[in-house]
């Protein structure tokens, strides 16, 4: 399995003269090197990091990290476009034959999420929260009858479902839906939509393309937050790091 992680945006909403946001640091760490651990901790060692904003410095704190993961970089030149033009500058990393995990970088969160949609019987999954505050921000994910019927920022009126809530913004796609996700971006590009938010390429797998299936891991009550604005730093630092659970050791995990 390979993970893929998103980590190019020049995360605008917090102001100029900042960090990318996946250096962030919660608890003595920073986003990205907390990703790397979770994952490798999870047995996912083949792990692929797309870059833009500041690429000097995801490089210099990526060479900071000593665990056994081998991790690479794809460099996008065009990361003030939409974060769908860096999934497409990954295409080849993301349609490898494998099972692939997407992964917004700009996510604190516990590492019983990752765990849940790795240990997920279903092939391809998202992972969503019920409690969530309502706005335009969250991507929301609707449920009817066991299925996503709507994905994205703007829920359309005329949707019925049975409950919502919002994406973590972590996927975990078999090989094939992989492939079928690099296409369906390649098609956004080719169609001049590069100021798309790469969310909006897999709305068009979950709800138009008949051959991709899509479930879904509930993980509400588990601490996250992704870092858009400064009082997401805050609430992180306040409210979510206190929550996080410590990783396990290998032994108690191989256990598990």
């Amino acid at each position: 399995m390979r993970a893929v992680i998103l980590a190019a945006g020049l995360g605008w909403r917090l102001g100029s003269g900042f960090p990318p946001k996946s250096l962030f640091e919660f608890g003595g760490e920073s986003l990205l090197l907390r990703h790397l651990s979770i994952l490798s901790w999870c047995g996912v060692r083949d792990i692929v990091v797309g870059t833009g904003y500041r690429e000097h410095l995801v490089n210099a704190e990526l060479g900071r990290y000593r665990g056994v993961a081998r991790v690479r970089t794809v460099f996008n030149p065009d990361f003030q476009e939409g974060n769908i033009v860096t999934l497409w500058r990954l295409a080849e990393a993301l349609d490898c034959g494998d099972d692939v995990i997407v992964m917004d970088a700009d996510v604190l969160y516990d590492f019983r999420l990752l765990e849940r949609l790795l240990r997920s019987d279903q092939s391809s999954c998202l992972l969503f929260d019920r409690d969530y505050e309502p706005g335009e921000e969250p991507v929301k994910v609707c449920i009817r009858a066991g299925r996503v019927v709507e994905f994205g920022k703007i829920v359309d009126p005329a949707v019925q479902y049975d409950y919502q809530g919002e994406s973590v913004g972590f996927f975990k796609l078999a090989a094939g839906v992989a492939r079928r996700l690099r296409e369906t971006v390649e098609h956004f590009i080719q169609h001049g939509q590069r100021e798309a938010l790469y969310e909006e390429a897999i709305r068009a797998l979950l709800l138009h393309d008949d051959a991709v299936t899509i479930g879904y891991e509930e993980v509400t009550g588990l601490p996250w937050t992704e870092i858009d604005f400064h009082a997401d730093l805050d609430r992180a630092r306040r409210d979510v790091v206190p929550r996080l659970a410590a990783l396990p050791t290998k032994k108690d995990h191989d256990a598990a």
